[in-house]
């Protein structure tokens, strides 16, 4: 167990409040319950037929106009794109507009509050994005999903952020020589006179709009096993049958246990690994797990071994607790890093954690090279392609890291147990999370979060420690050196050596100024004193006996 260092934490920042820049155009009053799209694809053309229904639930009163995202068919993306043909509800046709990527329904009344109407959009078009169609690595025709981040827009008229979660179900008519694979549980599969086939998966649980999927391709299916009752399967191309279906078998289990274990219950109706075209790594679309086409090779290695830890990590963070904002994409990102770390160090052990943790703390700095203005809470977004960096994900980890050496252990997992139970299949934010940890610990922890996630900068210390035999005692000095003015306050333990003892003595220097001092009583001189032993401090330290 890692001792906290509660007592010690200093609480002498003041909180700052931001204003960011996730400028999504949220109308509380607008809740999406559901989404049903009847998609038919072909093999003589790219041309998609859809059909969207819409289930809204109205919080609020006075609602004229329903917005939706969804990309217009137009000559500068090479008439690519959507092109919406009819709206209606209750068999009555609706006035709308469909103009710059959004699509707006004229209401036939305003809402009152808690009414509940159902729309249905007719819409054909060839996907600008977020579908890619064509060939597969093995020349075979294949249709994927790629919503990340805001793409579902190109061919799903829908609220295209994470802020407003709904249920889904597609029911897809292809050529009957496809497999279809998507969200949830598979409630129908018929073969139709005509050569082609109705797949109908229904998803639910309500899930942000990015992770709907839908692959679409000639599959080797394999039904791995069952965690609490839940199927747990495998889909790669018919090609990769073998290699797939060694590769996928290990870990998921395992790793769904863990996770069910430590932090709630697997929110999903199953759990699906998908070789695709199209992504590059992994992408944790709820209930069914993209993965790169190369991601198959049949030797279970440790690359892509702990891809599939992370996006299974994802199903909890990310999946079933959401941000809200794209400002928080942290609470995915980060959390997904970190708790791949944790599994390893639970099945792998502690050195291979411990590489991992040192393995991101290179990316970390890295990245501040370069980006030295940088906060894990950004407020950049004008640009959706900087949605995530690696300080999002690694940096994001260690904060977590650094979080639980604070809380301590027990109190960290008390706090994420308390997070994921309260926003379970909701959104959630980083104060949110930040209230959590607080009433599980019994900390004031609004200056950690502060100084690592609302501001830039790096600790960097140099320090020294010397023995006087005529004051009987150890001293440690420290100081902060980073030079763009930031300063950070951070407990930090000191691990003292004797020769005659097995174990060293801790103790624990706050960092609380630009320079800190910390005087340790003894009767002997130490054989060494080591700064931060076990790693819990994201720092660049020179530390040396004066």
């Amino acid at each position: 167990m890692v001792k906290p260092f509660t007592c010690l934490l200093a609480c002498v920042l003041l909180f700052c409040s931001f204003s960011f820049a996730d400028n999504y155009p949220k109308n509380p009053n607008i809740d999406l319950q559901h989404y049903a799209f009847r998609i038919e694809l072909s093999d003589q053309t790219d041309l998609i037929k859809c059909e969207a229904t819409l289930d809204v639930q109205y919080t609020g009163a006075g609602v004229t106009v329903l917005r939706l995202d969804l990309v217009k068919t137009s000559e500068k993306s090479g008439n690519k794109g959507m092109t919406v043909s009819t709206v209606t509800s209750n068999g009555n046709a609706l006035k709308f507009v469909h103009e710059n990527d959004v699509l707006l329904i004229t209401l036939p009344a305003p809402s009152v509050a808690q009414q509940r109407s159902r729309y249905t959009i007719t819409y054909t078009g060839i996907p600008a994005g977020g579908l890619k169609i064509g060939n597969n690595k093995y020349g075979d025709r294949t249709f994927f999903s790629d919503n990340w981040p805001d793409k579902g827009r190109n061919w799903l008229p829908m609220v295209d952020h994470p802020y407003d979660k709904a249920t889904c179900e597609f029911m897809v008519t292809a050529p009957a020589h496809y497999q279809v694979v998507s969200n949830g549980l598979k409630v129908e599969e018929t073969d139709q006179a005509n050569g082609t086939r109705i797949t109908h998966w229904r998803q639910g649980v309500p899930i942000a709009t990015w992770l709907y999927v839908l692959g679409v391709a000639r599959f080797a299916v394999h039904y791995v096993d069952q965690f609490d009752n839940k199927s747990i399967e495998t889909w790669v191309y018919y090609q990769d049958r073998d290699k797939g279906f060694y590769d996928f078998a290990e870990p998921t289990k395992k790793v769904l246990a863990y996770y069910s274990d430590q932090i709630g219950p697997f929110a999903y109706e199953k759990l699906a690994n998908i070789q695709s075209n199209s992504v590059s790594g992994g992408m944790e679309a709820a209930s069914a797990i993209l993965y790169s086409e190369n991601s198959v090779v049949g030797d279970r290695n440790e690359r892509w071994r702990n891809v599939v830890i992370h996006e299974i990590a994802h199903q909890w963070f990310g999946n079933a607790v959401t941000e809200y904002d794209w400002d928080d994409v942290w609470l995915s990102e980060g959390f997904a890093t970190y708790f791949t770390l944790l599994f390893i160090e639970h099945e792998y052990g502690k050195e291979a954690f411990m590489k991992g943790l040192a393995s991101s703390k290179k990316t970390v700095d890295a990245f501040h090279l370069k980006n030295p203005n940088y906060r894990i809470v950004h407020d950049h977004l004008n640009d959706m392609n900087l949605v995530t960096s690696s300080h999002t994900y690694q940096k994001g980890s260690w904060i977590l890291h650094m979080l639980r050496g604070v809380m301590g252990t027990e109190n960290f997992w008390k706090g994420i147990r308390a997070y994921y139970h309260k926003y379970q299949n909701r959104n959630a934010t980083t104060d949110d999370f930040r209230e959590e940890m607080e009433l599980a610990s019994g900390l004031d922890l609004k200056d950690f979060f502060d100084q690592w996630l609302y501001k830039s900068g790096a600790l960097q210390i140099s320090g020294t420690w010397q023995y006087s035999k005529k004051n009987n005692e150890v001293t440690v000095s420290l100081k902060q050196i980073q030079k763009d003015g930031s300063l950070f306050k951070m407990p930090v333990q000191v691990a003292v050596y004797y020769s005659d003892r097995e174990q060293p003595i801790m103790h624990t220097l706050l960092l609380n100024d630009r320079t800190a001092v910390l005087k340790i009583a003894t009767d002997a001189e130490p054989d060494k004193v080591i700064l931060d032993p076990d790693s819990w401090v994201l720092m660049d330290a020179m530390f040396s006996k004066k």
